[in-house]
């Protein structure tokens, strides 16, 4: 029997649900129960695939080629359990889906409405693919009281009603806020935030209080007695240190044995939480610490490099150093000399992006790491300037770029029509849409023989890594490239698509065209941070 645990949020977003989401399930695991996390999204949008970095953040990418909310990077970062195109739906979707029904006539002329139609088609997102699981955790994105978010609610309080108390439970993530002048933690947005999902006629199960300070037990009892739930089911969300933390937190606080005498389940043996302790050990008591400077385009919000920081956080626990990262804008690199400040830092990463803005400030980095044999890592983008920088200063192509930012005399980088995904080929047209229609999810590369990152992946001649790209390094290139230096270890099978490129005479000097952070997690650290990270340890002992 799969039992279902919807995580609702209010009085304010940014609270927290997905780590909430995510540190239940490891919890949850720890206790030896399987788990399936999925996310609800309210907005209109059908995935994030479109939408601004400053806007959303990151766009988190599974191996099956759907772009989904970074929610779902910390739901496999904190379990291990590899996400799909079922876990993360949006109301454009879902409203899309209804409209495709209705012309294709599925619902035999019924006026179509929100309900039942829509609350029906929430409802089968909710339950498909939720088999043989122990505890399926649903996230409800937005904030209980927007009207967008309606839908979603009605849905989760049907399913409620239909599964019983048996199967199903709500918990509600609310703020509680300290007043400096007052002097004390406030629980009336918590009262009005739980009035507000009363109002749609759901009682949540547990009250998640998110706070910086510890809840004194009258405020406890008294948002128990107005939220009309047990003392023991408020639980205090503080402040964490380290994200990595919060499962330990939850677990001292009674989280998952709430949850479990919610389900009449055994409580009695505690969970072996070894590994998030080893973790939280490792981060809080490094042997060193190294400089990473990641040159970016949208370094003003870091969410947008979300499952790329988290990547290097495990790279550094792999090292057991801490690593500190010094976010920089790539078009300060476009003032003479500025690359300057680059001295003294013991690794250089430049991420992906999209557009011509602040390119020519990456490739100014990436020359500083390679002439001045500064630990190197470029990822997506960041491999294709990489690709450029080499074509122009050792290939003698003075002419060379990437036909993104328009026409070139040598198109060194360039839009890829049709590419093979196994046994199919995929088209897309150069002016068609923009919506799902780059090189996305897990693609096989074939590493070279004797090369840096075959030795980094453990020996492995094939590997498969998350791709979300509309522009490829143009293989015709190949040649001269390497005759001036630069070595092709990773490509794809059939030999047109180049995934990975090195620096043999170089310390660490590795570019790939996928995205390796998307796979990273704490307690299994990517191979390539685990190596770019040892690599800046080792120049950290050399400046």
């Amino acid at each position: 029997m799969t039992r279902f645990v919807f995580v609702t949020g209010g009085v304010v977003s940014s609270l927290g649900k997905g780590i909430a989401t995510a540190a239940l399930g490891a919890l949850l695991q720890a206790r030896g129960y399987s788990v399936r996390l999925r996310k609800l999204d309210p907005y209109l949008n059908v995935d994030p695939g479109t939408m601004s970095p400053y806007q959303h953040g990151e766009v988190y990418v599974t191996d099956d080629g759907a772009e989904t909310d970074l929610d779902l990077g910390h739901y496999e970062r904190f379990t291990g359990v590899a996400a799909s195109r079922a876990d993360n739906a949006t109301t454009g979707r879902i409203y899309s889906d209804v409209i495709a029904r209705e012309r294709r006539g599925d619902y035999l002329g019924a006026t179509v409405q929100v309900i039942p139609h829509i609350t029906d088609a929430i409802k089968e997102t909710i339950l498909r693919g939720t088999e043989g699981v122990d505890f399926a955790l649903i996230e409800i994105g937005g904030t209980v009281g927007d009207i967008e978010s309606l839908p979603f609610l009605e849905a989760i309080r049907q399913l409620g009603n239909e599964l019983g108390p048996e199967g199903a439970m709500i918990i509600h993530l609310t703020l509680v806020p300290y007043i400096p002048s007052a002097g004390e933690l406030k629980t009336k947005p918590t009262q009005h935030s739980v009035k507000e999902l009363l109002n749609v006629g759901i009682q949540p199960h547990m009250v998640l209080c998110r706070c910086d300070r510890p809840i004194p037990a009258a405020e406890r009892r008294k948002i128990a007695l107005f939220c009309n739930v047990h003392p023991q089911a408020v639980i205090a969300a503080l402040d964490a240190g380290t994200i990595y933390a919060v499962p330990l937190n939850y677990h001292a606080e009674g989280m998952d044995r709430e949850v479990l005498r919610h389900f009449r389940l055994p409580a009695d043996r505690e969970p072996d939480l070894s590994r998030w302790e080893k973790i939280v050990a490792a981060l809080h008591a490094p042997e060193g610490a190294v400089k990473i400077a990641v040159v970016g385009k949208y370094t003003n919000l870091l969410d947008s490099y979300k499952s790329l920081a988290e990547a290097l956080v495990h790279g550094g626990i792999a090292n057991r150093v801490r690593v500190d990262l010094d976010w920089v804008d790539s078009q300060v690199f476009e003032q003479p000399d500025a690359v300057a400040q680059l001295e003294g830092v013991h690794g250089i990463l430049v991420p992906g992006g999209f557009g011509e803005r602040g390119t020519e400030g990456k490739i100014a980095a990436v020359q500083f790491a390679r002439e001045r044999r500064v630990p190197f890592f470029g990822i997506c983008f960041g491999m294709q300037m990489a690709v450029i920088e080499a074509a122009r200063n050792l290939a003698g192509l003075g002419g060379a770029s990437s036909t993104e930012f328009g026409p070139c005399e040598a198109p060194v980088v360039g839009l890829l029509t049709e590419w093979a995904r196994g046994n199919e080929i995929e088209r897309r047209a150069a002016g068609g849409n923009l919506g799902g229609t780059m090189r996305l999810g897990a693609y096989p590369a074939m590493l070279a023989e004797g090369s840096l990152v075959r030795n980094i992946y453990g020996g492995a001649e094939r590997i498969s890594e998350r791709h979300r790209h509309r522009y490829e390094v143009n293989i015709r290139y190949r040649d001269a490239l390497e005759e001036a230096g630069l070595r092709f270890s990773g490509i794809s099978p059939d030999g047109v698509l180049p995934e990975i490129i090195e620096y043999p005479d170089h310390p660490w000097f590795v570019g790939v065209q996928y995205h390796p952070e998307l796979k990273s997690k704490p307690f299994a650290p990517h191979p390539l941070f685990h190596g770019f990270v040892g690599a800046a340890v080792a120049q950290a002992r050399l400046v």
